[in-house]
């Protein structure tokens, strides 16, 4: 079934998944808050949805065109990837806090992990390989808007995030996201976003400090700024 949707259309594959994942992950995190485990559910979701994509792509030997493979790129062509960790770094910034017990942190940091996987899966894998047929600008703006607007998912899943806080996260998620497009398109790989994307949200366990405007106007030059090295430097690509 999967394979005669993506064989018809990338794009409605790309869809589906979007659905599948923005609504599971929803209706998963409400069942953890149920049960009184915060994250339990969700991370069980999250972990079996995204090795059933690993294994599922591997079997069709699509790892390479959705970039589950190594970057044709050096790391030193992408400054090392030190901008890229000072970013993913960004929520221990302000100091080191527990904010959940050992297991309610194991839960979440698997879940995150598994978020990390799956956003980059469906986003800058699943919606831009199937938009960039057509159209390269448009499979770049799409895909990095969707991915910023999917975090308004956080003003109605009870995460208790205030509005603006949560129109900055989704004013940074799309120069974030943005900045990935550049990073899996030039290099090939999915994997530096997915482990970058993964670990931060993780490390927001571990969070000493909250939201500031300070901070995230300087995640914003710091993720621009890093964008357009990287354009300017990177080996030339016609679609970007």
């Amino acid at each position: 079934m999967m394979k005669k949707l993506y064989e018809k259309s990338e794009l409605c594959f790309a869809l589906v998944w979007i659905g599948i994942y923005c609504v599971g992950m929803s209706v998963f995190d409400e069942i953890s808050r149920n049960i009184g485990a915060e994250s339990s559910a969700s991370a069980l979701f999250g972990l079996v949805i995204s090795l059933f994509l690993y294994f599922w792509l591997k079997r069709q030997g699509k790892q390479e065109r959705f970039g589950l493979c190594k970057p044709t790129v050096p790391a030193k062509a992408f400054l090392f990837y030190i901008p890229l960790i000072l970013i993913t770094l960004q929520n221990v910034w302000g100091g080191v806090k527990m904010h959940y017990d050992a297991v309610g942190t194991v839960c979440f940091i698997v879940k995150m992990l598994c978020v990390g996987f799956l956003e980059e899966l469906i986003f800058r894998g699943f919606l831009f390989k199937a938009m960039s047929r057509d159209s390269i600008k448009w499979a770049v703006v799409v895909s990095s808007v969707t991915f910023g607007l999917g975090h308004i998912i956080n003003l109605l899943n009870g995460s208790g995030m205030g509005v603006v806080e949560n129109l900055v996260q989704i004013f940074f998620a799309v120069l974030i996201g943005f900045l990935y497009v550049i990073i899996f398109r030039r290099g090939g790989s999915l994997w530096p976003c997915i482990i970058s994307h993964g670990v931060l949200n993780s490390l927001s366990a571990f969070s000493a400090s909250g939201e500031s405007m300070v901070r995230s106007v300087v995640l914003c030059v710091l993720v621009v700024a890093y964008a357009v090295v990287l354009l300017k430097t990177l080996p030339k690509d016609k679609s970007l």
